[in-house]
């Protein structure tokens, strides 16, 4: 192999390399170097950020006889009090999440402070656009950036401290309760801004995923994908790979053992097609490489050889409904339909004063998590440790003990790290094929996806056409809703049908409607599978129901936030389902806390916002936490549910913090699939509303146990707590109160566009329930107004016959730092009864306004109302952001 020598980090180096080979692959394989994450090979994300010759440069994109001779710097070269400085001042800032994205710009923050850029919001700003963030929102990266600006030296100098008033002065005019969230931040325990859990490490990219992890005789997988969305798998020739140095298996359907579908609700999804059977999507397995490394892998996998009879596609749900089309699964092409009603609606309607029919349209979104998926599974002593970095260890566990035909107690499993998910790590991806492979070989094996496959195998966000028609009398009140929801769920069930069921049970949004009449039809076709993506359906029918909601203002003549606020519903009102709305029921509070910021602006869209916290729907909702005490007095806390960014490991210290007293610093946390404690999948704040109750009842065993002793006394001791939700009903359930969801969040949020159609300012009020951590929560909100922003404007991701039409991160529309404007968080906290401390979910309900606001500020000021998403059209689409000033001490 050839070889390049140059100077890496400040030493001569040496590395071999395969002709084909980028630098990153040979930073990372040969020379070890892990803190330039792989997030895209595409020259789009920026995780793979190094200095050349001092210089920001994109390793993904550099061959490495490029570099021969030259100085190259990555994060682990950096001198060590700048590169603590910057993890300091991103932690404080709250500017982590996540976490795979971070040393990247890390990075480039290094070059643009020795440029003496450091205050200049818009050159930050600009410089960010070179990298993808999907978690923050990229505010509270400038901030940070800023932050570090005020102590920073030269290389030859000790850097200053990040100040702390700083610190709070990020935070003047996005927190209502800032008072409250200061007096906090000093202490440890609930409602303290506790910094990210192990935030120091994920910015310095010491922080291990799965990507990085290597195991003694390791060997390295890659997939072979269907070449069409419906085709008869003919032949599948494997001999021109197994003749490629390094390739020790193929492995394909007939080497499973075990059951060879699994699906987190219907097991309909092969881990491998078999010849002779037919592929429903792009994404479909057909075999797995295994080789010696990972580049040996992937050219193997290009090598197998199948032959189809290529068929039909089925593309859209109307033509998979026609009586004529092929049935792509054996019960039909309809998976589920959800409907339920209230009162009489004709009747209603025909009584009403006003009437307003619309159809509305939203996309396919691809979720674009910086992290493709992975997983290393290492054979041990007879039991397989698989390490995922998905959403639900147990489900993964059941799953793969399925597939392999064995026990449960045969495999356990553990996340390392998740790089972002929302949603699209739910379902299994490549866990169950790494862990066969480990399984029949007895070897650790680790496969990781290359972003164009984590593309085309993970469900999206579900396109949906809801029929809309509304009613209300004189005065603006509503009195009837019948909405028709058709949902295209792609080639597998993944959790559609519970995405339609809560597209279903959100369509009037948080108003009351004594009448209503829904219906939502979940269908199969051979797209992309469709799954869970941030919002769960309550964003689509947001959209409508809030057009529906300005639409009916028009007719009666009174202005959008009035309608709203005579309709919204109160303690005692029924939420569209039928449930009765409890004393925690808080849009009304969000509603007046931006009203002046609605009132005062000459463009700008409202929009109203409910979402579920739990799964509900008459499934039960568990939460489990287990407390282990360790011998020198460390305190292991166990969660079923993962860390994902959504900062749940940090809440879980502070809850036992809170309970016991104890310093955070002497706890880790960590996923596994152990017994004590099964949980479901991970969903947004689902898991800090369940978990942090289970934690509280574990820490006060804890602290009961400390009031005869300390932790030394306690090694070797467990103390396990749970919360289980098990009261919810599916629609439809004929009783008086059918409570569908265990509780909700709530939230208005107002969009302002200036004077030339842009976007200028977001005010997001939410409530929260209750804040554990203030920070956390406003990282979530401005994150999620991120994203839906770009749901509003710009992203989607077209297929055509099935395909997806680009395979490229940059071809997605994801919004961009610079296309960011101000965003005010407003944190509401009205408690909730089921919560742990009253907490209400945060993660979710964070874009499901955000699109309908948009279209109601675009509708101010052009006067078009828009009904399909993305609205490309619209001036706010192209946007550019003022510079703006971070308030200072």
């Amino acid at each position: 192999m050839p070889s390049i020598a140059f100077t890496l980090n400040g030493r001569a180096a040496t590395a071999t390399f395969e002709e084909g080979m980028s630098l990153l692959e040979t930073l990372r394989t040969a020379l070890g170097v892990t803190s330039p994450k792989n997030g895209c090979s595409q020259g789009f994300c920026g995780c793979c950020t190094v200095l050349v010759d001092g210089r920001p440069a994109l390793a993904c994109l550099k061959r490495p006889h490029e570099i021969a001779g030259r100085e190259v710097t990555t994060l682990e070269g950096i001198p060590e009090a700048q590169r603590q400085l910057l993890a300091r001042a991103f932690v404080q800032e709250g500017a982590i999440q996540c976490g795979f994205c971070t040393p990247g710009i890390l990075v480039r923050a290094k070059a643009l402070l020795d440029r003496g850029k450091g205050h200049d919001r818009g050159a930050i700003m600009k410089a960010l656009d070179a990298h993808l963030c999907r978690c923050t929102g990229y505010l509270r990266l400038a901030d940070a950036i800023e932050t570090a600006a005020d102590g920073w030296r030269g290389d030859s100098q000790e850097c200053a401290e990040p100040r702390r008033a700083d610190y709070f002065g990020a935070w003047h005019g996005r927190a209502r309760n800032e008072a409250a969230v200061v007096a906090g931040a000093c202490g440890h325990g609930v409602g303290a801004s506790l910094g990210r859990y192990r935030g120091v490490e994920h910015a310095l990219g010491e922080r291990v995923f799965i990507a990085d992890m290597t195991v003694p005789g390791m060997l390295h997988a890659a997939v072979v994908l269907s070449a069409h969305p419906r085709a008869r798998v003919l032949t599948l020739d494997p001999a021109p790979a197994l003749a490629l140095p390094g390739v020790a298996r193929v492995l394909t359907a007939a080497d499973v053992p075990g059951n060879r579908k699994v699906g987190l609700l219907v097991r309909d999804w092969p881990v491998f097609v078999a010849v002779g059977e037919t592929t429903r999507c792009v994404g479909d397995v057909l075999a797995l490489v295994v080789a010696d490394s990972e580049f040996h892998a992937r050219r193997a996998a290009d090598a197998v050889r199948v032959d189809y009879e290529v068929l039909a596609p089925v593309t859209s749900p109307e033509a998979a409904l026609a009586a004529d089309a092929p049935r792509l699964h054996e019960g039909g092409n309809l998976l589920e339909a959800c409907t339920f009603a209230r009162g009489d609606v004709d009747k209603a309607l025909a009584a009403s004063a006003h009437v307003v029919h619309e159809c509305f349209q939203t996309q396919r979104v691809e979720h674009a998590f910086l992290e493709p998926e992975a997983c290393l599974a290492v054979p041990e002593r007879g039991v397989l440790k698989v390490y995922s970095c998905g959403q639900g260890v147990h489900d993964d566990q059941q799953q793969i003990a399925a597939v392999l035909g064995v026990p449960l107690e045969k495999v356990e499993v553990e996340v390392v790290a998740t790089g972002g998910a929302f949603g699209g790590k739910e379902d299994l991806s490549i866990q169950a094929q790494t862990a066969l492979a480990a399984w029949l070989l007895n070897r650790p094996v680790r496969c990781v996806l290359t972003r164009e496959q984590s593309i085309l195998m993970h469900p999206k966000r579900h396109p949906l056409t809801l029929d809309y028609t509304a009613a209300c009398d004189v005065e603006g009140r509503l009195t009837a809703v019948r909405v028709r929801i058709l949902g295209d769920t792609g080639a597998y069930a993944s959790v559609g049908a519970m995405v339609l069921e809560r597209a279903a049970g959100h369509s009037c949004g948080p108003y009351r409607v004594p009448n209503v009449n829904v219906e939502a039809k979940t269908v199969y076709t051979n797209n992309p599978p469709s799954g869970a993506m941030r919002g769960f359906g309550a964003n689509q029918a947001a959209f409508a129901i809030e057009g529906v909601m300005d639409l009916l203002a028009a007719r009666v003549g009174v202005d959008r936030y009035e309608i709203r606020a005579r309709n919204v519903l109160r303690p005692g009102d029924r939420f569209a389902t039928g449930q009765i709305m409890t004393a925690s029921c808080g849009i009304s509070e969000t509603l007046t806390a931006v009203r002046d910021a609605f009132k005062a602006a000459r463009y700008a869209g409202i929009a109203c916002g409910i979402k579920n916290t739990g799964i509900g729907n008459g499934t039960a909702d568990a939460g489990r936490v287990l407390l282990r005490v360790r011998p020198g007095e460390r305190l292991e806390v166990v969660t079923g549910f993962t860390e994902m960014g959504q900062g749940l490991f940090t809440v879980l210290r502070q809850v036992v913090a809170q309970e016991t007293g104890l310093d955070p610093a002497c706890m880790e946390v960590t996923t596994r699939s152990e017994v004590a404690t099964l949980s479901g999948m991970t969903t947004a704040s689902r898991a800090t509303a369940l978990a942090t109750m289970a934690a509280r009842r574990a820490g006060q065993k804890l602290a009961q146990a400390l009031s005869a002793g300390t932790l030394a006394d306690l090694a070797g001791q467990e103390y396990q707590g749970e919360y289980v939700c098990d009261f919810t009903v599916k629609p439809g359930t004929a009783v008086d109160n059918p409570v569908t969801h265990m509780t909700f969040g709530y939230a208005t949020q107002v969009v302002i566009l200036d004077d030339a159609g842009r976007l200028a300012k977001v005010v997001a009020a939410h409530d929260v329930g209750r804040a554990i951590n203030p920070l956390a929560c406003m990282q979530q909100i401005e994150g999620a107004v991120h994203m839906g922003l770009g749901y509003a404007l710009s992203e989607e991701l077209p297929c055509t016959n099935g395909r997806p039409d680009s395979l490229l991160l940059r071809d997605l529309g994801i919004f961009k730092a610079s296309q960011m404007p101000a965003v005010d968080v407003i944190l509401v906290e009205v408690p909730d009864e089921v919560g742990g401390y009253g907490a209400k979910g945060v993660g979710e309900i964070g874009l499901v306004p955000t699109a309908a606001a948009v279209a109601g500020a675009l509708w101010a000021y052009d006067g078009v109302r828009r009904t399909r998403l993305p609205m490309r059209d619209a001036p706010a689409a192209t946007a550019r952001t003022k510079r703006t000033e971070k308030p200072r001490s």
